[in-house]
């Protein structure tokens, strides 16, 4: 496998500084951005190209991009896994923080593909990799804003399919289950200030707790099972078009695919501990 020069967005922890790490040891030129660039200098001892880069402004990933070119001549794979998740009832959630979430998860990563193409269609070889989630494929309750975004992205990312095929260009889905990541803090914290305190007190109180109480460390994968599923996608010669991995993503996943919608939500009442609360 010959060496590939690979962008990887949310770098500063989680799953893309797992993928940052396990793409440079695998003799990947990877550069690693993010908005906390002080929190990547182990990145940066590691070999890894460290890039500020904030996915909400223009001009930062259109730098990012140009830099890529000028040092290397080539971006081989943009690995998109910048995101996070806001929750809240939906008749709560301000309309500003629902266009922050579209933003940074959707159409941040969009922009980063428009930036990409023209140099991996002019090479006629590349590989776009789309971190959604199983929360593209399922729904959780007071989720309504984040599922929005993964749902778009799965979209988005078949269009893209269909539209990149004639140039040699892969586009590869990750739908991530329960990943240990800072991801159900963030959540779990805009959850309470958004709902916590108004009519639905209760489910968001009952939501928060099962995102984050002691019980859900053990419903949790590490985000090292996402950076070798990203590996192997990018080794691949013909990938996947969707790698579901980590906890309880593929039977969740099935589940959403045979149950009916009101079997579904029960099932995800029960296993939230929504069903306590009347």
């Amino acid at each position: 496998m010959p060496d590939q020069v690979i962008l990887v967005t949310g770098a500063s922890s989680g799953i893309g500084e797992a993928t940052a790490l396990r793409l440079s040891q695998m003799g990947h030129t990877v550069y690693g951005a993010a908005r906390r660039v002080e929190r990547m200098r182990h990145l940066a001892d590691s070999g890894i190209r460290v890039l500020a880069m904030d996915i909400t402004q223009d001009a930062s990933m259109q730098a990012a991009i140009e830099t890529i070119i000028a040092q290397e001549g080539r971006l081989d794979v943009l690995v998109n896994n910048a995101g996070y998740g806001s929750y809240g009832a939906l008749e709560d959630v301000p309309m500003e923080e629902a266009r922050a979430q579209f933003e940074v998860n959707v159409f941040g990563a969009v922009r980063l593909i428009q930036l990409a193409l023209p140099h991996m269609r002019a090479r006629r070889s590349g590989t776009i990799v789309n971190i959604t989630s199983m929360g593209g494929k399922i729904h959780t309750p007071l989720g309504g804003w984040y599922h929005g975004t993964k749902f778009a992205l799965e979209a988005i990312s078949d269009c893209l399919r269909m539209e990149l095929r004639p140039f040699g260009i892969d586009v590869v889905v990750i739908e991530p289950g329960g990943i240990r990541t800072e991801w159900a803090g963030i959540a779990a914290d805009q959850l309470r200030k958004t709902s916590g305190h108004g009519p639905y007190g209760p489910q968001a109180e009952v939501m928060a707790q099962s995102m984050t109480g002691e019980a859900s460390l053990g419903r949790q994968s590490p985000p090292q099972i996402i950076a070798d599923t990203i590996a192997r996608a990018v080794k691949a010669r013909h990938p996947k078009t969707r790698y579901a991995a980590g906890f309880a993503a593929r039977p969740t996943i099935f589940l959403r695919w045979l149950l009916s919608d009101r079997a579904f939500d029960g099932v995800m009442r029960r296993a939230t501990g929504l069903s306590k609360v009347a």
